[in-house]
Order: C-alpha cells, then structure tokens, then sequence
C-alpha cells in the first residue's frame, strides 16, 4: 500500500453555467498551444480562507463574476510541488455553480495585472461536443463532464439543497 502523500495544495474551480452555457477561460502563454481552463485558483490558508471562499474569491478576481447554487461536483488529486519545493498533492475542487452576474470590467488580481500570456472569457455550449470543441484542461475534468454532464445540470436542478 502507498503511503498517504501530503496536500501542499489545494485550488477551488467552477463549472460555471449560465443558462446552456459554460464560462470557461482560453490561456494562451508564449509558446505554448492555447487550453481552456475552468475559473478559479489556489485557496489562500494564511488568511483562513475555505474553499468555498477561494471559489468566490477568484471567480470576483478573473470574471469580476458573482455565481450561487454553489454544489460539490468533482475532485482531483494530482502530484505537485510548491515553489519552495515541497512535494505532495495538489487537490482541486470543482463545484457546479450559476452565474449571476458578471461585469469584466470588474476583473482584478494576478491575472489582470501581471499576466502570463492572455485570458481569454469563452461560453461553450454545456454539451458533450461543447466540452470535446476545446482542450480543457485537467484531462479529468473533461472526461468527468463527458460522463456526468446530466449529472452536473441535475446538481444546480431544484430540490437537490
């Protein structure tokens, strides 16, 4: 048996829907083939945050989004090292959520001051071919979606709360 391995990070995400749609986010760096990565980020420890709180926070920060009907969707735990080289895991929470509102405008943080490359705001159709049109990125989440798409729609439907 493998021994447990430690969570040196965690991030929250948003499969974020808005009507029949999906906000997802295009990156392009420098060299690299563009990918479309769900909103979110690394949850913030020193300051005490949850991860429900990262989810807030860096859906305000990237879309300058406010999203509800925030539900538990998918996790996925990947081997990762910290910039001060740690070794562990990352574990990424995705919730299922609705958006609200959304002004880009608003937008802040890291990835609006200082980016790497560009960030890109992109609604896909919340179907099996939307999700299969891009390269979104984890790999898991894609082929989580590709087999729990109804399920995902289901958790945002009344009478799941």
């Amino acid at each position: 048996m493998a021994p447990e391995r430690p969570v040196v990070k965690r991030t929250a995400r948003a499969v974020l829907l808005d009507g029949t749609d999906m906000i997802v986010i295009k990156r392009t760096k420098p060299g690299l083939a563009p990918y479309w990565i769900t909103p979110g980020g690394g949850v913030e420890p020193d300051l005490g945050e949850t991860v429900v709180q990262a989810l807030h926070r860096e859906v305000d920060e990237e879309l300058g989004a406010e999203v509800s009907d925030v539900v538990a969707a998918f996790v996925d735990t990947v081997p990762h090292t910290t910039d001060r080289g740690e070794h562990g895991v990352k574990v990424q929470y995705f919730f299922a959520c609705r958006l609200e509102s959304m002004d880009l405008s608003r937008r802040h943080g890291p990835e609006v001051e200082e980016p790497c490359g560009e960030y890109e705001v992109v609604r896909l159709p919340f179907t099996r071919e939307g999700i299969a049109s891009v390269d979104l990125v984890p790999p898991s989440l894609r082929s989580y979606l590709d087999r729990n798409l109804e399920g995902v729609r289901s958790l945002l439907s009344p009478g799941i709360g």
